[in-house]
């Protein structure tokens, strides 16, 4: 996990979602109940041409250090806190990735007038509550907003974009689609209105390309 989560952090600067060292990627590891899971983590401030697998921080599921020599992102609590409420999820990404934050500037959620978007979000991008960093407050908002929607992407209000996954691949693969619908859809507002996708249509493509697209 800690190759994964270290490897997967080239693919946020790839895409072009951070700046500098902002935004991170953790994975959970599962043991058994008894032993509890644990979280594996970027650390923070440190360059992302610096990371290695060995600089990856381990936490337990409250964000307490268990092994590493640095200090974890300063999103750990959020993080842990989606861990400890959302036991399907494997993995947990944070970007400030530019036009999907600019709709997080505006406190609007994007609505679903893409096929893309049925496909990996089965419905419009919402947006969550503002919340200050450094606590758990975040995650309490993520979690409160993605318990009850399909998708796997949030926009914080004011701040920028939580993803999550049944495996870190998966989050990172949902903050990057997020932010390449963000900026689709901002173009398409230029040209006029967007038209929406009936909603029988969303559920129908979410269903095809959750259960029938790909290899199986």
């Amino acid at each position: 996990m800690r190759r994964a989560v270290a490897a997967l952090h080239a693919e946020l600067t790839r895409y072009g979602l951070v700046a500098w060292t902002a935004g991170n990627v953790s994975g959970r590891v599962r043991r058994p109940e008894a032993s509890g899971d644990l979280v594996v983590i970027k650390p923070s401030g440190v360059s992302y041409d610096e990371l290695t697998p060995e600089s990856m921080v381990v936490c337990d599921l409250y964000g307490r250090v268990l092994d590493g020599g640095l200090a974890p992102s300063s999103d750990v609590a959020a993080h842990c806190h989606i861990y400890r409420e959302m036991p399907q999820v494997g993995g947990v990404v944070h970007t400030h990735s530019p036009y999907a934050s600019a709709w997080a500037a505006r406190g609007e959620a994007i609505p679903c007038v893409l096929t893309a978007m049925a496909d990996e979000f089965g419905g419009p991008i919402p947006v969550g509550p503002f919340a200050l960093i450094g606590g758990d407050e975040i995650g309490r908002g993520v979690v409160a907003t993605l318990r009850d929607s399909r998708s796997p992407a949030v926009l914080m209000r004011n701040h920028g974009v939580f993803s999550i996954g049944a495996t870190p691949r998966d989050a990172v693969k949902a903050a990057v689609m997020c932010e390449d619908v963000a900026r689709t859809v901002h173009i398409a507002r230029q040209l006029g209105t967007p038209v929406p996708i009936a909603a029988e249509h969303i559920d129908q493509l979410y269903d095809r390309y959750q259960n029938v697209y790909g290899q199986r």
